[in-house]
């Protein structure tokens, strides 16, 4: 029905028991035949490990990509309200490192510190008069 509506499907599956309880899902952990991964256009695992429930959130890996580079943006963070089921953007400072934009905005951090962190300081008491 997708294909003669022109419309995006889509449908979950399961993993394997390698991957069930993985905090880091791959194709190869998917269910059933690995006929699911060779013909999707767009795979991706929601991820959730205790750290991530406690703050509601949980992360998305991209497994499969054929629309855009799957390095870009491999792994991110959204914010999920379980008790009505919506997902919500997390800012890039409670990404925690993982995304491309928060370890970019990471070593600009400690680039700006490396840059006016004192060198090679001696102190005055040294000094002789």
């Amino acid at each position: 029905m997708a294909i003669e509506y022109n419309v995006p499907l889509f449908t979950a599956t399961q993993t394997n028991r390698e991957g069930y309880g993985n905090t880091d899902v791959d194709l190869e952990n998917t269910s059933e035949s690995f006929g699911l991964p060779a013909t999707s256009d767009l795979m991706f695992a929601l991820i959730a490990t205790e750290e991530l429930d406690e703050v509601n959130q949980i992360m998305v890996k991209q497994l499969k990509n054929r629309y855009n580079d799957k390095a870009k943006n491999r792994k991110f963070i959204v914010g999920v309200n379980r008790a009505k089921m919506k997902m919500y953007d997390v800012s890039a400072e409670d990404q925690g490192f993982i995304t491309d934009a928060a370890k970019k905005q990471k070593d600009e951090e400690q680039n700006f510190f490396n840059k006016t962190k004192p060198r090679n300081l001696v102190k005055t008491s040294d000094w002789k008069v």
